[in-house]
């Protein structure tokens, strides 16, 4: 079996699962972010009154789209979701915690082999630590917290493998968008997908969830990457836990095989107005840009603001250009305040602000006006989603290069 008809097989309690199956399967933790999460307490109190959650334990909401609430409809939302949670006994991870996919990585909620589902698009970024993770609509996930299970119809699953290795300069947010060029909307349009190369195994925690994060935008229903002991320190040094990685059999059947030489791959940016047309920074480098965003789900760990920070260090923003910056989680946001990250970054002109999705979901800070050429590390190009500007996607090396000139560059 491949990755996901293992994860299947396990939590349909059938032995054997193939592409094409249809399974119901038990799922092992639910969520509800702000978008989507008063939709579903609405579904939960008209159908089910009176014992509207399966499992408590196993469910959680997550505020992260608007956080804290800057407007008086979100206000009003989140609070729609507390009021739930504390009826039914829900634990909240509020307007303070961040990205809920990041914090049910951080705070243990999801490990290998584990079942998710949320209100996110992105829940798929669970991958990264051999998770399955879903998004899907507040209906669906209504009836989650209310039975603890779901149906799908088992994808087939095509492998990729990048060959060669990649200069320093080259980030995981280089290879994630390489990849969205190369399969554009169709080669794995609702498939999984695993990935195989040495540039995946040398990629730390942070880049396995940048790559994985941007499995949405090809339309494929999840990245999986090969078990690597960086997950297994991770579990073992936080919760003291061993866990196993799910692996795809040596038989296992294909739909599809693609191989790719990334040997020659130069840092990307993909121009608006879809994330699929990535092009060499070189391509781009006349081009001016008035704001830059660093955060998102893509790239708001802790090792892309110190990246950002190492170029920085001793400069300053161009004057003129705007650098605003996003923590994933507050975990993060802790750690660049003790590690000094946060004063490199302040001190060379960078806006950085609570932990959250930040202007990727058009909530806070990273949003742009009419008219305003931003450079944004998020996942998503599409028009009027960081606002009315036009928005090109790129990693946070390329992001600071550009800080520091004004223009789309990746060094002096």
């Amino acid at each position: 079996m491949t990755i996901i008809e293992k994860i299947f097989s396990v939590h349909s309690g059938n032995s054997s699962v193939k592409a094409g199956n249809i399974v119901w399967i038990d799922v092992d933790y639910r969520s509800a972010r702000d978008f989507g999460g008063p939709n579903v307490v609405k579904q939960l109190g008209d159908h089910f009154p009176d014992n509207p959650v399966a499992d408590p334990e196993r469910t959680f909401f997550t505020f992260d789209t608007n956080a804290p609430a800057n407007t008086t409809g979100y206000a009003d939302n989140q609070h729609r979701c507390r009021l739930f949670a504390r009826k039914w006994g829900i634990k909240v991870y509020d307007v303070d915690a961040g990205i809920g996919t990041h914090v049910a990585m951080e705070k243990g909620l999801v490990l290998p082999g584990h079942t998710a589902v949320g209100t996110d698009s992105h829940f798929n970024i669970l991958a990264a630590v051999g998770a399955f993770g879903q998004g899907m609509g507040d209906i669906d996930v209504a009836y989650v917290f209310k039975s603890g299970r779901t149906w799908f119809e088992t994808p087939s699953t095509i492998r990729i493998r990048l060959e060669g290795t990649v200069a320093d300069s080259v980030q995981a947010k280089d290879i994630a968008l390489f990849l969205l060029r190369e399969l554009g909307t169709t080669k794995a349009l609702g498939r999984a997908v695993e990935i195989y190369g040495d540039v995946i195994d040398k990629l730390d925690l942070a880049g396995r969830i940048t790559l994985c994060s941007m499995a949405t935008e090809t339309g494929a229903i999840t990245f999986f990457l090969p078990p690597a002991q960086i997950v297994n320190d991770f579990f073992r040094e936080r919760f003291d836990a061993d866990v196993e990685q799910p692996v795809a059999d040596s038989s296992a059947e294909y739909e599809a095989e693609y191989s790719f030489d990334v040997s020659g791959l130069a840092p990307l940016v993909t121009p608006p107005p879809d994330p699929n047309g990535a092009l060499p920074v070189s391509e781009l480098n006349d081009t001016r840009v008035d704001s830059i965003f660093v955060g998102s789900c893509t790239n708001g760990r802790w090792e892309d603001f110190r990246a950002v920070a190492d170029i920085l260090s001793g400069r300053r923003v161009k004057a003129g250009v705007m650098l605003r910056m996003v923590p994933a989680t507050r975990e993060v946001y802790e750690l660049i305040l003790s590690d000094g990250t946060m004063s490199d970054l302040v001190r060379s002109g960078a806006i950085v602000t609570h932990p959250g999705c930040g202007g990727c979901a058009s909530g806070q800070i990273g949003m742009t006006g009419e008219g305003e050429i931003q450079l944004s590390t998020s996942n998503r190009n599409f028009r009027g989603k960081q606002g009315l500007g036009s928005t090109y996607l790129t990693s946070p090396r390329t992001a600071a290069w550009t800080a520091l000139r004004g223009i789309i560059c990746n060094e002096d």
